[in-house]
């Protein structure tokens, strides 16, 4: 047989450089559309209005380090962000109003921070957490994008996690053990209670994933007498515990949640791949719309409130990553971002998914890549 030509070469920038656009998202009320892209070199947050995706123009004038994540507020005039300086890991939350241009710090310098919190019901608020009183916990402080106000909610010296609820009243909270598990503490009037404890061998596969915005449900990841983390429902008045999802092969690794109600509708296991299951009726035609994209992984990174547009996420072993504009009620996906459109010309070698035998008898979840013309017929068999 002939040997298959050398696939050509594919420049290092081409692979490692700065995505064309990356991190595509939506504002709550559908107005505005936001990715982060390359400014003068540096990354920076466009934004664009909904009904004119290609009139992005740069919001953030970042020179240095490059802008890594933002979000949209609940007032459809704020995108927030953090950055620190020089790599200082003290990032400072930012907020852009979206009609002056104006630029507001929302923590102090030299302390690290971090968007806790946001809520549909309080618009112009939002909650960042932030070490500047002590550096060893974060305080939460309530933070009003409009006047500037703001509120301390809690001086934290030992926990290291809060849930809030939805009016951004404390619900939960974790605390550290000393063998490297959690405590968790549930509220009760102005203090705190022992609710549960995770030990050390459950600490990854087990966390406090969220409240629905009635406050009567909190959703967990609890892997404690089970083999891999499962999905639970607690009601928070009565305590009954409620399975939502569990796969016997993998933990659970995300959620898909109303974003009004807060309630679960799907959730993903990484057995494989990642797959998602519908748990809600009403989303299950909108994730086999979605997943037959292509022979890809789907992630829905961002949704409307009004729940009729989502941004979703498209990644495949053998392409650059793609985010496409979801309308629910037309049932149609449309490529918004590919994020690296250089690549689209290049050999690149899908990864194929294997289960092998060990000699033991356990079962080792791998990954083969061929090397480009092996698999003519690409079925992950070397021709």
């Amino acid at each position: 047989p002939v040997a298959a030509e050398p696939a050509a070469l594919i420049a290092r920038g081409v692979l490692f450089g700065n995505p064309e656009r990356t991190l595509g998202s939506i504002s709550p009320d559908g107005k505005w559309l936001g990715y982060i892209a390359p400014r003068d070199g540096v990354l920076n947050v466009y934004v664009a209005p909904a009904d004119a995706p290609d009139s992005a123009k740069p919001v953030t004038n970042d020179t240095l380090r490059g802008i890594r994540n933002f979000s949209f507020a609940h007032t459809g005039n704020h995108v927030l962000y953090a950055q620190d300086v020089g790599g200082d890991e003290n990032f400072q939350v930012f907020a852009v109003d979206l009609t002056s241009g104006e630029q507001k710090a929302l923590s102090p310098a030299g302390a690290r921070a971090m968007v806790a919190a946001m809520s549909s019901r309080r618009p112009d608020e939002i909650v960042v957490s932030v070490n500047d009183r002590n550096k060893e916990y974060f305080d939460l402080v309530q933070v009003n994008l409009k006047t500037g106000a703001q509120q301390r909610l809690v001086e934290n010296d030992g926990f290291a996690d809060f849930t809030l609820d939805d009016d951004y009243a404390l619900r939960y909270a974790s605390k550290s053990t000393a063998e490297g598990g959690y405590e968790w503490l549930v509220r009760d009037g102005k203090a705190w209670k022992a609710w549960s404890t995770v030990p050390q061998g459950d600490a990854l596969t087990s966390a406090i994933l969220g409240l629905t915005a009635d406050g009567k449900t909190v959703y967990l990841l609890d892997s404690r007498e089970r083999n891999t983390g499962g999905l639970y429902a607690i009601d928070t008045a009565s305590g009954e515990r409620k399975m939502v999802f569990e796969d016997a092969r993998a933990d659970v690794g995300g959620v898909l949640t109303h974003p009004v109600s807060g309630v679960v509708q799907a959730a993903s296991a990484n057995y494989l791949r990642n797959e998602w299951t519908a748990l809600d009726p009403a989303v299950a035609n909108d994730l086999k719309i979605l997943e037959a994209l292509g022979d890809g992984e789907i992630e829905v990174t961002a949704r409307t409130l009004d729940d009729q547009h989502w941004v979703v996420l498209y990644v495949a072993s053998d392409a650059s990553a793609k985010y496409y504009l979801y309308d629910r009620a037309k049932g149609e996906a449309k490529l918004w971002i590919d994020t690296r459109p250089a690549l689209a010309g290049a050999t690149l070698a899908p990864m194929h998914p294997r289960e092998i035998k060990s000699r033991d008898g356990l079962t080792l979840v791998s990954y083969l890549t061929l090397p480009p013309g092996s698999d003519a017929d690409g079925d992950g068999v070397p021709a």
